[in-house]
């Protein structure tokens, strides 16, 4: 299958990045490369865009995509280590970087990477194709740990029972296909609550990609380096579609965002901190016109940050 997919917020992530013709900047997840190709067109030939992604089948499609555009690095790493990327490539600091965070359409829509509960495939879900696959987590999890991140990252209210019938099923015949999780899913969640809030496996399945692929646990750091990396009146914007996401993103900013930290009844500060970001905007959503045409959308939000001090 073709790497397509559909960014979000599409226009406004470009415009919120203010793209200098001469600037250094990077999509630390540029997955079918629709981000990237908008940002490298309005480079000029002194530009520079380090496309990231951690998928090879990304990385293959934005080696082809970007084989004739000179402006265009393609690195397949993980967002988190942007540090040691940059290091690597002799680059001190951007003037922009963007993180489009969680699945891509491309991830979804191939069945035999395991991420759909749509279609049956094999239980794996891993978006660097290596390590723990998601038939490891519900093979292997203990029934608390289990309900722990159904919980915390599917924020599913019948995850103790969905747990449970995890564990028993187990032990009659381990996991290996998407479709033998979304029938334990199902037998697990009452009748009602099935038919309503759509597919019943869908939190499930969320919150094991997420476990699988570390996304939460690496996002608080992930986000220091990114603003760490960008040059004074650098920008930094951010997609997210997890409530968890969005609130890791809102906190660092409000850090970076934030001046004296001295008790109220000091009379002068003393601890000498003052603000090392300006926000652009406090969120942007997607609009109704979009989500008709990308129902995928509907839990997205942007967030844009200015770095003005170092």
């Amino acid at each position: 299958m073709e790497f397509k997919h559909t960014p979000v917020l599409f226009n406004e992530t470009i415009a919120s990045l203010n793209i200098i013709p001469n600037g250094t900047y990077a999509d630390c997840t540029a997955g079918g490369g629709g981000h990237s190709a908008a940002i490298a067109a309005k480079l000029g030939s002194g530009g520079r865009l380090i496309a990231i992604d951690r998928d090879p089948d990304a990385i293959k499609n934005l080696n082809e995509k970007f084989a004739d555009t000179p402006v265009v690095t393609v690195v397949n790493s993980n967002f988190s280590e942007i540090k040691q990327t940059a290091l690597r490539l002799g680059i001190s600091g951007f003037d922009g970087i963007l993180a489009d965070l969680g699945v891509s359409s491309y991830q979804l829509d191939t069945a035999e990477r395991g991420f759909s509960f749509h279609t049956d495939a094999p239980l794996d879900m891993r978006m660097d194709k290596t390590g723990r696959s998601a038939a490891d987590v519900v093979n292997t999890y203990s029934e608390r740990d289990l309900t722990r991140i159904l919980t915390v990252y599917g924020e599913e209210k019948f995850a103790k029972s969905i747990a449970r019938h995890i564990v028993a099923d187990r032990a009659v015949k381990p996991f290996e296909t998407t479709a033998e999780l979304t029938e334990t899913v199902k037998k697990a969640i009452p009748a009602r609550a099935r038919r309503e809030g759509g597919h019943p496996a869908r939190r499930t399945f969320q919150a094991i990609r997420i476990e699988v692929n570390g996304e939460i646990e690496i996002l608080p750091g992930a986000i220091s380096d990114m603003f760490d990396m960008l040059n004074v009146g650098g920008i930094l914007s951010i997609i997210t579609f997890h409530s968890l996401e969005d609130r890791a993103v809102k906190n660092a900013f409000k850090e970076f965002t934030t001046g004296c930290t001295c008790p109220k009844d000091f009379p002068v500060c003393v601890c000498g901190k003052t603000p090392r970001g300006k926000l652009q905007f406090k969120s942007v959503v997607p609009s109704e016109q979009e989500l008709a045409e990308n129902p995928r959308a509907r839990s997205a939000r942007l967030r844009s940050i200015i770095k003005i001090k170092e």
